[in-house]
C-alpha cells in the first residue's frame, strides 16, 4: 500500500496553520525551524563492505536525545537481506514538496545499495524500531539500463526520483530512475542521452529547474581513486541545468580544472531562491551557481518556457581550500570537499574537508561572497586524531546533517568503502564514528561536543562504517519547497 493511501496514519505529518492541507513536512522553511522539535533519533547508514566482517549492511537507529538513558547508543539495526550492497545515500518517500497532499506521510525510507543496485524500502511507523518492507531487486533496475543508485529525493505528488550513476554494465551513461507511490519502478525519468555522468541533484520547482553534478562511471570509482583516471577525463567536471517539467538538459556548465569531481548540490531552501552551491571534491573548491538574470517572473518560470536570450545559469568559485604539504604524501593533500549543506534559514553553509579533517561554517548572507565564520578540526590528516573521549579516529569529517533549528551539526567519517581503504585503511578495523558540534547561529560559531560519541566500531558483528544521516521529521539535505 502506498503512503498516499493511508489517511489515518499521521506519522511524519505536521500541522500547517498557514495553509489548509495536512501533508508531509512543513509549509515553509521558516515553519520547519519554528515548528520542529529537537531531534531525538537519527537514521544512519551502516555498512560492512570492504571490511573483514561478513555481515549485511544495515540502517542504524541512533539515540540523540540527551535526556534519554540510551543517549549516543545505536538502539536498533535493520539488517538488509543480502551482503555487499554498500548502503550509501538514502531518502524519504515524501517531504515538504508534497505538503499539499492530504493523506501522504513521511514514513518510508528508500535505501539503495550503491554496488548492488538493490533498492530497499523501510517502514518507520515505529520510529525506534523500523522494519524492512520490500526490496526492488537489481534486475528490475537493469531493465532500464541503469545502475549504481545514489541520491534519493521525494518529488511532488508522491513519486521518488533516484540519480543513477551508470548503465546496466556499470559504464556510462547514467541517468535517473523514478519510483511510483507504491515503491514500484516507474522507469527511466528522463529521455535517454541527456547526460553521460551523474551524481547528485537538487530541484527548485518554482523556477522549473534542476541542477545535477558528476562523479564518474561506477567501474571507474568502484576500485578506488586513480589519478590516471582524472588525467584521462574519466571523472566529472560539469553541472547540468535541467528543465524540470520537460526533463531535458537546457545548459551544461564546464567548471574546468577548478571544478574537478563536483559532488553535492544544494540550492538555498527558499523556493524563491535562484542561488545554490556545489562542492568540487578533488579541486577542493566550492562553486556558487545562480541564474544570470533574476528578472523573470514567477509565471514565466513556472510555465515551462525556456529562458529568454541571456537568461542563463552561471557559476563562480567562491571558496578555495588550499592543498597542504604532508610528510606521508608525495603531493600536497587536497582538502577533498565531500559534503556540504545549507542551514534551513539560508544563512550558513557548512562543508567537510575529508582529507584535511575540518568542518567549516560560512556566512552566506551574501550568497556570492561567503565569509568564513568558524571551523572545527576532528581527525583527518591534519586534525586532532582523538578529539572526543580519547577515541582514535581513522577518517575525517564526511557526511553532514544539521538540526532544523540550525543549532546542532552532526557528521560521520566514511566516504566510500574502497576510497576509505585507500586513504584511511585503519577505518576498516576501527569503524566509523558519529560526532556533533553545538552551533551558535546568532554569533556564527561552533564548538565540538566532547560528550557526544557514537562509536560504530563497537557493534556485535564487528566494526562498521557510517555514512549518511537522516531525521524522521525532515532535514536540511532532503526537504524541498514548491
Amino acid at each position: 500500500m502506498s503512503d498516499a493511501q493511508q489517511p489515518d496514519d499521521t506519522t511524519g505529518q505536521v500541522d500547517h496553520e498557514s495553509h489548509d492541507t495536512e501533508g508531509p513536512g512543513y509549509a515553509t522553511p521558516q515553519a520547519a525551524i519554528e515548528e520542529s522539535e529537537p531531534e531525538e533519533i537519527a537514521y544512519v547508514m551502516g555498512l560492512y563492505v570492504g571490511t573483514d566482517v561478513d555481515a549485511p549492511d544495515f540502517l542504524g537507529v541512533v539515540d540523540v536525545d540527551p535526556d534519554s538513558d540510551t543517549y549516543t547508543e545505536i538502539i536498533d539495526r535493520v539488517e538488509m537481506p543480502n551482503r555487499g550492497d554498500e548502503l550509501h545515500h538514502f531518502g524519504w518517500n515524501a517531504c515538504s514538496s508534497s505538503c499539499h497532499m492530504d493523506g501522504l506521510s513521511r514514513r518510508h525510507l528508500v535505501i539503495p545499495g550503491q554496488r548492488s543496485s538493490r533498492i530497499h524500502v523501510v517502514d518507520t511507523k515505529d520510529r525506534r524500531n523500523p522494519e524492512l518492507e520490500s526490496v526492488i531487486e537489481p534486475e528490475e533496475v537493469f531493465e532500464h539500463d541503469l545502475s549504481a543508485p545514489h541520491t534519493v529525493h521525494c518529488i511532488p505528488d508522491g513519486q521518488i526520483l533516484i540519480s543513477m550513476l551508470g548503465d546496466a554494465d556499470g559504464d556510462l551513461p547514467g541517468g535517473f530512475l523514478a519510483l511510483d507511490e507504491n515503491f514500484e519502478v516507474d522507469g527511466r525519468w528522463e529521455p535517454p542521452g541527456e547526460i553521460e555522468m551523474n551524481y547528485d541533484y537538487w530541484y527548485q520547482p518554482r523556477h522549473n529547474v534542476m541542477v545535477s553534478s558528476e562523479w564518474a562511471a561506477p567501474k571507474t570509482y568502484y576500485p578506488g581513486f586513480d589519478m590516471d583516471d582524472v588525467e584521462a577525463g574519466n571523472y566529472g567536471r560539469k553541472l547540468h541545468v535541467w528543465d524540470w517539467e520537460n526533463k531535458t538538459v537546457e545548459q551544461t556548465i564546464d567548471l574546468g580544472e577548478e571544478g574537478l569531481i563536483p559532488l553535492e548540490v544544494r540550492f538555498l531552501h527558499s523556493p524563491e531562491a535562484t542561488h545554490g552551491y556545489v562542492g568540487a571534491a578533488l579541486s577542493s573548491n566550492v562553486f556558487h551557481f545562480h541564474e544570470a538574470s533574476e528578472a523573470r517572473s514567477a509565471s514565466e518560470r513556472s510555465s515551462g518556457d525556456k529562458p529568454r536570450d541571456g537568461d542563463e545559469w552561471r557559476t563562480e568559485p567562491v571558496i578555495d581550500v588550499e592543498a597542504r604539504e604532508h610528510d606521508g604524501w608525495d603531493m600536497p593533500v587536497p582538502g577533498l570537499v565531500t559534503d556540504l549543506l545549507v542551514s534551513m534559514d539560508d544563512r550558513y553553509l557548512f562543508f567537510s574537508n575529508w582529507l584535511h579533517g575540518d568542518v567549516r561554517m560560512y556566512d552566506i548572507s551574501d550568497p556570492a561572497n561567503p565569509r568564513l565564520a568558524d571551523r572545527i578540526w576532528a581527525g583527518g590528516h591534519f586534525g586532532d586524531p582523538a578529539p572526543v573521549q580519547d577515541r582514535e579516529l581513522a577518517g575525517g569529517p564526511q557526511m553532514l546533517q544539521l538540526s532544523l533549528d540550525g543549532e546542532r551539526l552532526y557528521w560521520t567519517t566514511s566516504l566510500f568503502s574502497s576510497w576509505d581503504n585507500q586513504f584511511y585503511p585503519e577505518e576498516a578495523e576501527q569503524g566509523s564514528v558519529m560526532l556533533k558540534a553545538d552551533v551558535d547561529p546568532r554569533n556564527g560559531s561552533m564548538s565540538l561536543d566532547e560528550e557526544f560519541l557514537v562509536d560504530f566500531g563497537d557493534l556485535p558483528d564487528g566494526p562498521a562504517r557510517a555514512h549518511e544521516i537522516r531525521w524522521p521529521d525532515g532535514d536540511c539535505t532532503s526537504d524541498v519547497w514548491q
